[in-house]
């Protein structure tokens, strides 16, 4: 009998090759299906760079008007998770700088609502988004993101404006301690949000906003697609907190307000909610207002012929760089005007804060059902420099049990 050695080394390299043929043979069996590949990445405006856009790949399959993403439960059954159809974004407006700020926002938006429904995300910058901003976000959000450059037209001083006059009126509120009042870009930023942010290209095929800022936190689950809701129930503007703003800011912007109603009363609803933030019919504002960094809003409503006179009509007049008008009242004032009372919507069960102020929800059940971290005692709603006491009122909504333990 003749004794065949055979060398080891050729056995090991033969059973390794094995393996990877039929490891090859059942991912390609696995790979069948016909799917859509989507880059979650893609980034339309001219201040992207492509150098980065397949970093993210979602596999997609469009089904009619919805995207269906296939997923695996517990037992490894394939399911699949209808994303959400309405044309809807997050809106941010930030800078570079900002980046490490926002990030934590994004999480929490995408943690407690958007990984459900995968909406898309459209940056604003004055600049040039870097590479790093890019691809950092790009990263965290489960829909698509746009990049986009604000326009310096849109970021500057009008040409009717005394350059001298309004910095005197920046050193004066600066001598006075007023918060924001000799910055510049902070009025820049008021009147893009009050004028400017709806008509940029990036936002022209969607329907809704939800703004986003950074540092700012979602403190419960949100188990319903809000702008689905805002849609089926004909909802155009939505906030959180309301408060009452500082009067040495806005000190022409109610009798601004009331010139132009008296030249285009044809603009003022019917079934307005005038009496939110005035107490005496129209003669004095009283300076409660929807705080803007957190709003759910329709963007057709802002694009309307009602709100493009108003704005026009408040820009010419120059209160954005003679005193320190925000875009928070701006907007209020419009939607309490030009929107029926029922078009407006209180998200009492939105668990939010912005520094310094929290809303969350005071009701128990509420809380631990929808994993809320937030402590209710610190709930800004019913408290004395909050307007949502009046909101309620005024509407004639039912206060939650025992409301005034958290006032």
């Amino acid at each position: 009998m003749v004794n065949i050695r055979v060398d080891p080394r050729l056995l090991r390299f033969s059973a390794v090759a094995v393996v990877l043929i039929f490891t090859v043979f059942i991912l390609s069996r696995g790979s069948t299906t016909t799917y859509t590949g989507s880059v979650g990445g893609v980034v339309p405006s001219s201040s992207s760079g492509a150098s980065y856009s397949e970093s993210k790949v979602q596999v997609k399959q469009q089904i009619g008007q919805g995207v269906i993403t296939n997923t695996i439960n517990e037992k490894g059954l394939k399911k699949q998770a209808q994303k959400g159809t309405v044309k809807a974004t997050f809106v941010s407006l930030a800078r570079n700088r900002d980046l490490w700020s926002l990030v934590g926002s994004i999480r929490l938006v995408e943690d407690r609502f958007n990984k459900k429904y995968g909406y898309d995300w459209v940056f604003l910058n004055d600049e040039p988004f870097s590479e790093e901003f890019k691809r950092t976000t790009t990263a965290l959000v489960s829909g698509t993101t746009k990049y986009g450059e604000i326009s310096k037209e849109q970021w500057s001083f009008p040409e009717w404006i005394d350059l001298d006059k309004a910095a005197q009126v920046r050193e004066d509120m600066k001598k006075n301690k007023i918060i924001y009042g000799d910055s510049i870009s902070y009025r820049f930023m008021c009147r893009y949000e009050s004028g400017f942010f709806y008509r940029h290209p990036l936002l022209q095929d969607y329907e809704y906003y939800w703004r986003v800022e950074p540092d700012i936190k979602l403190y419960c689950d949100i188990d319903y697609d809000i702008f689905q809701f805002m849609k089926d129930n004909n909802k155009k503007y939505g906030f959180t907190i309301s408060l009452h703003e500082y009067q040495a800011t806005i000190e022409t912007l109610w009798s601004t307000t009331k010139q132009f109603m008296e030249k285009y009363p044809q603009h003022i609803h019917k079934n307005n909610m005038l009496d939110f933030i005035s107490d005496d019919g129209g003669a004095s504002y009283n300076l409660c207002h929807f705080w803007s960094n957190f709003e759910v809003g329709s963007l057709d409503f802002w694009r309307g012929q009602a709100y493009s006179d108003y704005f026009d009509f408040l820009d010419h007049a120059g209160g954005f760089f003679y005193e320190r008008w925000g875009d928070a009242p701006v907007h209020s004032i419009a939607a309490a005007l030009f929107l029926d009372r029922e078009e407006l919507h209180f998200f009492t069960d939105v668990g939010y804060f912005h520094p310094p102020f929290h809303s969350c929800p005071i009701e128990d059940e509420y809380r631990l059902k929808h994993k809320c971290m937030c402590n209710p005692a610190d709930d800004f709603t019913f408290k004395g420099y909050s307007c949502g006491l009046k909101y309620y009122d005024v509407n004639r909504m039912q206060k939650p049990e025992n409301w005034e333990k958290f006032a």
